[in-house]
Protein backbone atom coordinates (compact mmCIF):
# COMPACT_ATOMS: atom_id res chain seq x y z
CA UNK A 1 0.00 0.00 0.00
CA UNK A 2 2.68 2.60 0.88
CA UNK A 3 4.01 1.76 -2.30
CA UNK A 4 1.43 2.49 -4.13
CA UNK A 5 1.26 5.86 -2.45
CA UNK A 6 5.16 6.79 -3.40
CA UNK A 7 4.17 5.67 -6.64
CA UNK A 8 1.09 8.09 -7.12
CA UNK A 9 2.58 10.92 -5.27
CA UNK A 10 5.98 10.57 -7.69
CA UNK A 11 4.17 10.76 -10.49
CA UNK A 12 1.75 13.89 -9.44
CA UNK A 13 4.84 15.47 -8.42
CA UNK A 14 6.47 15.30 -11.64
CA UNK A 15 3.44 15.80 -13.95
CA UNK A 16 4.05 18.71 -14.72
CA UNK A 17 7.57 18.68 -15.78
CA UNK A 18 6.46 16.07 -18.50
CA UNK A 19 3.86 18.74 -19.53
CA UNK A 20 4.93 19.28 -23.17
CA UNK A 21 5.50 15.55 -23.27
CA UNK A 22 1.62 15.05 -22.83
CA UNK A 23 1.00 17.29 -25.33
CA UNK A 24 3.33 15.87 -27.91
CA UNK A 25 2.54 12.09 -27.45
CA UNK A 26 -1.13 13.38 -27.63
CA UNK A 27 -0.58 15.14 -31.42
CA UNK A 28 0.99 11.98 -32.26
CA UNK A 29 -1.55 10.00 -31.50
CA UNK A 30 -4.11 12.12 -33.33
CA UNK A 31 -1.66 13.48 -36.00
CA UNK A 32 -3.78 11.84 -39.10
CA UNK A 33 -7.15 13.23 -37.17
CA UNK A 34 -5.33 16.76 -36.64
CA UNK A 35 -3.81 16.98 -39.91
CA UNK A 36 -7.17 15.95 -41.77
CA UNK A 37 -9.47 18.42 -39.71
CA UNK A 38 -7.66 21.13 -37.78
CA UNK A 39 -4.34 22.07 -40.06
CA UNK A 40 -4.40 25.35 -41.84
CA UNK A 41 -3.20 23.56 -44.96
CA UNK A 42 -5.04 20.77 -44.69
CA UNK A 43 -6.86 21.70 -48.73
CA UNK A 44 -3.45 22.57 -50.11
CA UNK A 45 -2.34 19.40 -52.54
CA UNK A 46 1.16 19.33 -51.18
CA UNK A 47 1.04 18.98 -47.47
CA UNK A 48 4.16 19.14 -45.66
CA UNK A 49 2.69 20.59 -42.58
CA UNK A 50 0.96 17.55 -41.31
CA UNK A 51 -0.55 19.26 -38.61
CA UNK A 52 2.59 20.54 -36.78
CA UNK A 53 1.44 24.09 -37.01
CA UNK A 54 -1.20 22.67 -34.46
CA UNK A 55 1.06 21.31 -32.42
CA UNK A 56 3.21 24.59 -32.18
CA UNK A 57 0.36 26.12 -31.09
CA UNK A 58 -1.00 23.73 -28.60
CA UNK A 59 2.97 23.89 -27.34
CA UNK A 60 2.64 27.83 -27.31
CA UNK A 61 -0.69 27.49 -24.95
CA UNK A 62 1.01 25.23 -22.58
CA UNK A 63 4.13 27.11 -22.21
CA UNK A 64 1.98 30.96 -21.58
CA UNK A 65 -0.21 29.07 -19.06
CA UNK A 66 2.50 27.60 -17.10
CA UNK A 67 4.12 30.60 -17.51
CA UNK A 68 1.18 32.52 -16.15
CA UNK A 69 0.53 30.00 -13.21
CA UNK A 70 3.99 30.55 -12.07
CA UNK A 71 3.30 34.26 -12.07
CA UNK A 72 0.45 33.77 -10.01
CA UNK A 73 2.65 31.70 -7.64
CA UNK A 74 4.93 34.13 -7.73
CA UNK A 75 2.28 36.76 -5.99
CA UNK A 76 1.44 34.08 -3.63
CA UNK A 77 4.40 34.01 -2.34
CA UNK A 78 5.71 37.28 -1.94
CA UNK A 79 2.56 37.90 0.16
CA UNK A 80 3.87 34.63 2.55
CA UNK A 81 7.13 36.54 3.47
CA UNK A 82 6.79 38.70 6.68
CA UNK A 83 9.63 40.60 8.26
CA UNK A 84 9.23 40.05 12.19
CA UNK A 85 12.18 41.82 14.10
CA UNK A 86 12.11 40.40 17.52
CA UNK A 87 14.68 41.96 20.45
CA UNK A 88 16.72 39.36 21.58
CA UNK A 89 18.45 40.02 25.06
CA UNK A 90 21.42 38.12 26.22
CA UNK A 91 21.85 37.36 29.91
CA UNK A 92 25.79 36.42 31.05
CA UNK A 93 25.87 33.42 32.97
CA UNK A 94 28.13 32.51 35.65
CA UNK A 95 30.44 29.69 35.10
CA UNK A 96 30.55 27.45 38.22
CA UNK A 97 33.95 25.30 38.87
CA UNK A 98 34.32 22.39 40.63
CA UNK A 99 36.93 21.37 42.59
CA UNK A 100 35.69 18.03 43.02
CA UNK A 101 37.32 15.14 41.41
CA UNK A 102 34.17 13.62 39.17
CA UNK A 103 36.25 10.93 37.58
CA UNK A 104 36.55 7.42 38.39
CA UNK A 105 40.34 7.27 37.20
CA UNK A 106 41.19 9.62 39.73
CA UNK A 107 39.66 8.20 43.18
CA UNK A 108 42.03 5.11 43.09
CA UNK A 109 45.67 4.70 42.29
CA UNK A 110 46.45 1.96 39.80
CA UNK A 111 47.39 -1.60 40.75
CA UNK A 112 49.18 -2.43 38.15
CA UNK A 113 50.12 -2.50 34.82
CA UNK A 114 50.90 -5.01 32.17
CA UNK A 115 53.86 -5.44 30.51
CA UNK A 116 52.80 -7.21 27.64
CA UNK A 117 51.27 -3.92 26.02
CA UNK A 118 53.51 -1.74 26.49
CA UNK A 119 57.24 -2.37 25.29
CA UNK A 120 59.20 -1.22 22.41
CA UNK A 121 59.16 -2.89 19.05
CA UNK A 122 61.67 -5.97 18.33
CA UNK A 123 63.80 -5.60 15.41
CA UNK A 124 65.63 -9.00 14.28
CA UNK A 125 68.98 -8.23 12.47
Amino acid sequence: MKRLLIIVLSVLILSPSFGSLFVYASFKINQKEIAQTICVQRKSVFNTCNGRCELQKSIKKYADNERKMQDSLKDKLEVVYIQNNTEINFTIIPVIETKEKSSILFEKKPIGASNLTFHPPVYFV
